[in-house]
């Protein structure tokens, strides 16, 4: 059996807008976040190594168990940066920032979700029909269970583990973050206020958000069995952090936060990047939790999560806060190589695991014997090719066609009118005078 350990995916190459754009673009405002991108694979290949090396039992008994086991914390990683890049057109809309072609796609729900759609789901089924195809399959696992992964459903029931998509837990949590956005981006903006006012009020509910995760957790740890643990609210904590980053962001930009001491602690990466490192370490000791499939303590479940929420904003805050300084890993991050792999981690963390299973049929490999310095390179590079093969050829294309239909779709704006002369008539423009 394989940890479920999140994955993500959300490599989310978005703005809210049509919700296929990469992380690295230009958006409507003309911002960058290009360091999101080297990020975003850096989560993917977390996932995949924690998967390796779990297998290889290198995760639970080797001399540094604890570091390899909690790097599924490439998962809250994804997590911030969805809630960041997708409620930021939001705050703009709010804050009056935002251009009026902006906010019109903003707030098209349905182009946002139907981009969400074509972003996500054609890998998806292409990994479950991979699965099915290429790996065993226990007596335990029907066909309704891959049915259950294909729709994304498979979080809300007690379901077993299915051979090369256990990750897929992530995925779903993830889709059910889209399907709320819209939600909590509408009642975020009822805020009454100012704009100073409505960002104060603001950061204090999205400060809220663990809380929420925690109560939750709390509250169903023990009570409704396992599922309950992949869902939404067990996880608000991460996305919650991603949106509160946005709101600080741009209302920075548009004046409606004063500057503070984190103004300088974003110009400072290395800083914050040590901070991170140091509660790495603390939470890869059993304080967080065992590193198998045993069950954790409703408060090891607690400190885990709470930890993972800290770890999230301080990896990815540089890459938002940043981009502007001297800082050589930021721009590592958002070299072109960089976006070039950021561009395959959707690929890379939905492929992955069939990958794996794949060389472990091929060398034999029986799970916690070892073999990590052959399951892990070897899965990585046949993996990051299959991924980029799936972009070029399903992925990039599937996104273009869904930008070329809403370009279609929506209605083009009326011509403006000729200015009139001081005789009150009409100008003629270029057509006219045609």
């Amino acid at each position: 059996m394989r940890p479920e350990t999140p994955g993500l995916a959300s490599l989310l190459r978005v703005s809210t807008s049509l919700a296929v754009e990469l992380p690295g673009r230009s958006h409507s405002d003309g911002r960058r976040f290009a360091a999101l991108d080297g990020l975003r694979i850096v989560g993917a290949l977390a996932v995949l190594t924690t998967h390796a090396a779990f297998s290889s039992g290198d995760a639970l008994f080797g001399p540094f168990a604890g570091l390899l086991s909690r790097l599924d914390a490439g998962v809250p990683l994804f997590f911030v940066v969805s809630g960041f890049l997708l409620y930021r057109p939001h705050v703009r809309v709010r804050l009056g920032t935002a251009g009026e072609r902006e906010a019109g796609r903003t707030l098209d729900g349905r182009v946002y979700l139907r981009h969400r759609a074509l972003r996500i789901l054609p890998v998806l089924w292409l990994a479950v029909l991979a699965a099915v195809l290429l790996l065993p399959h226990p007596a335990s696992v029907g066909a309704g269970d891959y049915v259950r992964i294909a729709t994304l459903t498979q979080i809300y029931t007690d379901s077993p583990s299915v051979p090369g998509l256990t990750q897929m837990w992530s995925l779903a949590t993830e889709v059910a973050f889209y399907l709320a956005l819209p939600l909590l981006a509408w009642g975020l903006a009822r805020v009454p206020g100012s704009a100073p006012v409505w960002t104060r009020r603001s950061a204090v509910l999205l400060a809220l958000t663990p809380v929420v995760a925690v109560v939750w957790i709390v509250a169903t740890h023990n009570a409704f069995g396992a599922a309950a643990n992949l869902w939404l609210p067990a996880y608000l904590g991460w996305f919650g952090m991603g949106m509160l980053l946005a709101l600080w962001h741009e209302a920075r930009l548009a004046g409606a936060w004063p500057r503070t001491v984190l103004d300088d602690l974003g110009q400072a990466p290395g800083t914050v990047w040590a901070m991170a490192a140091a509660l790495y370490l603390l939470l890869s000791t059993p304080v967080a939790g065992p590193y198998g499939l045993t069950s954790a303590t409703t408060l090891e479940a607690v400190v885990k999560n709470v930890g993972y929420t800290l770890l999230g904003l301080l990896v990815v805050a540089p890459c938002v806060t940043a981009e502007a300084t001297s800082s050589r890993v930021v721009r590592a991050l958002g070299s072109r190589p960089a976006k070039a792999l950021g561009d395959v981690s959707y690929g890379v963390f939905a492929y992955h695991l069939i990958v794996l299973g794949l060389v472990e049929r091929a060398i034999g490999h029986q799970d916690f014997t070892g073999n990590l310095p052959i399951l892990w390179p070897v899965t990585v590079l046949v993996s990051i090719p299959l991924a980029y093969a799936s972009f070029r050829w399903i992925e990039r294309p599937i996104m273009q066609w869904g930008r070329r239909r809403v370009g279609r779709a929506r209605p083009q704006p009326a011509p403006a009118p000729a200015p009139a002369t001081s005789s009150g008539r009409h100008r003629p423009g270029p057509t006219a005078a045609r």
